[in-house]
């Protein structure tokens, strides 16, 4: 994850905003006196909502990580998508 100051990511707007879209990389935003904030797309932070929320049951995040395991493991199966 990058870090700039915000006078850097000011001076150049649109191309730290088309590098965190195209990269899907977060840059940290350092200020003076003040806390640093993060870029992130708006992809990336609803992708990282719907994360948050499908493991905040636990019941629900155990399948979850039980699932990934299972892939990972080569358990997973080939299907195709019918309409």
């Amino acid at each position: 994850m990058d870090t700039i100051t915000y006078t850097a990511a000011r001076a150049s707007l649109a191309d730290t905003m088309d590098r965190v879209v195209n990269d899907h990389e977060p840059v940290i935003i350092t200020r003076s006196r003040e806390q640093s904030v993060v870029m992130v797309s708006l992809d990336d932070y609803k992708a990282m909502e719907e994360t948050a929320y499908l493991l905040r049951s636990p019941k629900s995040a155990q399948r979850l990580l039980r699932s990934i395991a299972q892939l990972e493991s080569g358990g997973g199966q080939v299907r195709d998508l019918t309409e």
